[in-house]
């Protein structure tokens, strides 16, 4: 697959609504930009067999305990998937690919396999809005757990995600709502990359950070966060005709979209320094 492919791939998924979108395919695809060379086809049998192997040893009938038990005996014992705590800011644990190829990674991006194998036999499961640290919701009779695809898949009570807050955040952080809200094939694809730009800007290479959030706008054009992100970035660098362009383009397309009082306000201020 060459990069223009990846890339009207990743822009015909934009177009996409979130619940047909591919979650683990898609994530294959990201890793894929910037080595079009791999051959995707062994990543995609291995997430097939993953869902094979999920649907039949576990039904969505089982308790939610019981389901948790079997994925983490899938996917954590029988595939060996864990979290990668020794080197965690390694970049390749963000990339699906590498993942697959090492068996560690970043939470969100082993809770994409969790999603999938658990999608697979048509469980009740969702990622969860939880800050800094991706978590998974599984239900099953009647019964909701909250799991840990970092840790194995073990299963948080309200004390184990008080204080996995705390360590994160400080002590004063406290749990909120919006922690346990669940979260859409699209936003666990933007916290995936978040953690490959996050990286990049860590490092200094602010042109590597700009990639990333250009392939973010593709399969995630309507936020206008995104656009800010990237036009912020891209004045940053010098390229302030190239933000301009970036904004004017999103403001062009999406009159009603949220958030472009502030993306006006910017556009303002980059024209201000061009003239």
């Amino acid at each position: 697959m060459t990069e223009n492919e990846i890339t009207e791939h990743l822009r015909a998924i934009g177009g996409l609504a979130d619940a047909d979108i591919d979650l683990p395919g898609t994530a294959l695809l990201l890793g894929a930009v910037g080595r079009p060379a791999v051959d995707l086809a062994p990543y995609r049998c291995h997430l097939l067999r993953l869902a094979e192997e999920a649907a039949g040893m576990i039904d969505a009938s089982d308790s939610a305990e019981r389901q948790r038990a079997m994925l983490t005996e899938l996917l954590a014992h029988r595939h060996s998937y864990h979290g990668d705590s020794e080197s965690y800011d390694d970049h390749r644990n963000a990339n699906l690919i590498d993942v697959i190829d090492r068996r560690q990674g970043l939470p969100v991006a082993l809770a994409i396999l969790y999603l999938h194998a658990g999608r697979s036999y048509g469980a009740d499961i969702a990622g969860l809005n939880f800050p800094s640290h991706f978590l998974i919701r599984l239900s099953g009779r009647g019964q909701r757990l909250i799991i840990d695809p970092f840790h194995r898949g073990v299963a948080m009570d309200a004390a184990a995600l008080r204080q996995r807050l705390k360590d994160l955040h400080g002590a004063e952080a406290e749990i909120a709502p919006e922690h346990y809200a669940a979260v859409g094939n699209r936003d666990i694809l933007i916290r995936l990359q978040n953690n490959i730009k996050l990286r990049a800007i860590a490092a200094g290479n602010m042109a590597r950070a700009t990639e990333v959030i250009e392939t973010m706008t593709l399969f995630a054009p309507d936020r206008s966060e995104l656009s800010w992100e990237l036009a912020v970035l891209q004045s940053r660098s010098g390229n302030l005709r190239r933000a301009i362009a970036t904004l004017e383009r999103f403001l062009a397309d999406r009159p009603a979209a949220d958030g472009r009082d502030q993306l006006e306000d910017l556009l303002h201020r980059l024209r201000g320094r061009v003239n």
